[in-house]
C-alpha cells in the first residue's frame, strides 16, 4: 500500500497529552530510580502504539509519537546536542507564562555545536515509522530556539560571543540534523520555530533592544538560520515550521499579529507547510496570509486551540476559513490545531477525551471544506 504524502489538508502539531502509565513510568525512572531504562523505554514504546492507533483510527494520514519521551518540546532535543547541556537552577529562574512558570531547566552551550549520529530522537523516529501505516512525522525545535532559549551568560564558548559565528554553527548543526533524519527514514521533519512570533510582540521586541539586539535582525538571521538548514535536503523530504506563542499547562508568553515577521516566514524560508496559531486575538489578523507566494506552499491555520476544551462550532470554522480566503488560496489552506495539546509532560488542561474531540474536529472541517483530508 502507497503510503499518502503530505501537505494533508489535516493534520496537527505533535504533542499529545501523555498517558497515566507513561507518567508513572517516567517518575519511577526518574525520581524514585525504581525501575531501569529498558523497563521505561517498554511502558513508552506501547503508549506510542497506542497513540499512533488513535491517531490512524481518527482519520489522519499523518501520526506523531505525541512527544511521549520527552519531558519539554525542545530542552530534551537541545540537551542531546553536542555542545549543550541542561542545568537546574532556582525555581524563580524558570520562564514565566502567564500566571505560571516553568521548570527551571536552562540550556547551556559549553562548547562547539554538533549534531551527534546517535542523537536519541533518530531512534524515536524509528520506532514511531515502525508503528504505522501512514506518514510518520517528527517535530523538532527549530534553530533559533537554540538561541532564544539561551541566555547570554550561558554561553560560554569565546568564539561564539560572535552570533554570526554562533549561528553559522547552528545552522551547520541543523544541516546535519536533517540529513541523519532523512538517513534514518524520515521523509516529514517539522521544526518548532516558535520564536517568530515571539519576536512579533512589542514587549518581547522591546526587552530583545535592551539586551542590545535588533528584532527585525534577529527576525531576518533566524530566517536565515533556518534557510541554511533545509536548503539541501532531497526533494522527497517535507519541512513543516509551526509557530506559537507559548504553550505550556494551557498558558502562554507573547502577544501580536505575525505582521513584523510575515515577510521573512513566507519568503525568505523554503518552508512546505506553516502551522499558524491563530486562536485568539493574541494572534493578531489574518492579513499577513496575503504575503504566502503562489505556489505548492500551504499554511494550516490553528483556529482550533488546545488551551481549553470548549469545542470550536464547524460554522464557525467554515466562516474564518471564508476570512482567511481573502488573503490566501484556499487551495493553499488546511486545519491543524493551534498548537500541541503537552509542549510539556505537564500537558494543558484538557482531558484526553477532550483532545480526541479536537482531534476528530480537525478531521470533520477538512472534509467539509475540501473534501478531504
Amino acid at each position: 500500500m502507497t503510503t499518502p504524502t503530505p501537505p494533508f489538508r489535516a493534520d496537527h502539531v505533535g504533542s499529545l497529552l501523555r498517558p497515566v502509565p507513561v507518567k508513572e513510568a517516567r517518575k519511577k525512572f526518574y525520581e524514585d530510580k525504581s525501575i531501569s531504562a529498558e523497563e521505561l523505554k517498554e511502558v513508552e514504546d506501547a503508549a506510542v502504539t497506542d497513540i499512533v492507533k488513535m491517531q490512524q483510527n481518527i482519520g489522519f494520514n499523518v501520526v506523531t509519537d505525541g512527544e511521549l519521551r520527552r519531558s519539554f518540546w525542545h530542552y530534551d532535543f537541545m540537551g542531546a546536542l553536542d555542545g549543550f547541556e541542561l542545568v537546574e537552577r532556582e525555581p524563580e529562574k524558570g520562564v514565566q507564562f502567564k500566571g505560571v512558570t516553568l521548570r527551571p531547566v536552562v540550556p547551556t552551550i559549553t562548547g562547539r555545536l554538533d549534531f551527534p549520529d546517535d542523537h536519541p530522537m533518530l531512534d524515536h523516529f524509528r520506532y514511531l515509522a515502525s508503528v504505522t501505516r501512514v506518514m510518520p512525522k517528527i517535530s523538532i525545535p527549530g534553530p533559533s530556539c537554540c538561541h532564544f532559549r539561551t541566555a547570554a551568560a550561558d554561553i560560554h564558548p569565546k568564539e561564539y560571543q560572535d552570533l554570526e559565528v554562533l549561528f553559522a554553527d547552528l545552522a551547520r548543526t541543523y544541516a546535519k540534523a536533517v540529513r541523519k533524519f532523512y538517513e534514518a527514514g524520515c521523509r516529514y521533519l517539522q521544526m518548532d520555530d516558535i520564536f517568530f512570533a515571539y519576536l512579533c510582540d512589542p514587549k518581547i521586541r522591546e526587552h530583545k533592544r535592551a539586551e542590545g539586539l535588533d528584532p527585525d535582525w534577529l527576525i531576518e538571521k533566524y530566517a536565515w538560520m533556518m534557510q541554511e538548514s533545509i536548503k539541501d535536503r532531497p526533494d522527497d523530504l517535507v519541512i513543516g515550521m509551526h509557530m506559537c506563542r507559548g504553550n505550556f499547562k494551557s498558558a502562554w508568553v507573547a502577544e501580536g499579529a505575525y505582521d513584523p515577521a510575515a515577510d521573512a516566514i513566507f519568503n525568505k524560508i523554503d518552508v512546505d507547510i506553516y502551522f499558524m496559531e491563530y486562536d485568539t486575538e493574541r494572534a493578531g489578523g489574518l492579513e499577513p496570509l496575503r504575503l504566502l507566494p503562489k505556489g505548492k506552499k500551504r499554511v494550516l491555520p490553528g483556529f482550533i486551540t488546545t488551551k481549553v476544551p470548549d469545542l470550536e462550532s464547524l460554522d464557525d470554522l467554515k466562516r474564518k476559513f471564508e476570512a482567511a480566503g481573502k488573503y490566501a488560496d484556499l487551495d493553499q489552506l488546511g486545519i491543524a490545531p493551534q498548537c500541541g495539546f503537552a509542549s510539556t509532560e505537564e500537558g494543558n488542561k484538557i482531558t484526553e477525551d477532550d483532545q480526541k474531540r479536537k482531534l476528530e474536529l480537525v478531521i470533520k472541517t477538512a472534509e467539509a471544506i475540501w473534501g478531504e483530508v
